[in-house]
């Protein structure tokens, strides 16, 4: 998997993370989606607006470690 918001490689980044991340990483996914229609805008066509909302976070530190580059 390739992450944009890992850092590129350089002396001294951490830009690889390996571990467990079934144990180490929680994903919460709400249920539901919000539907906003929106008839006003774009006539003759009617806009809908979707949110959902998701997150996540480090739940087991010890799970995950990242890999530093060494100085040149």
């Amino acid at each position: 998997v390739e992450a944009e918001d890992m850092p590129n490689a350089a002396a001294d980044a951490t830009p690889i993370a390996f571990g467990d991340f079934s144990r180490g990483y929680l994903v919460v996914d709400r249920t539901g989606v919000r539907v906003l229609r929106d008839p006003y805008t774009a006539k003759p066509y009617v806009l809908f607006y979707t949110t959902k909302r998701v997150g996540g976070g480090v739940q087991d530190f010890d799970a995950i470690k990242l890999l530093k580059y060494g100085t040149t």
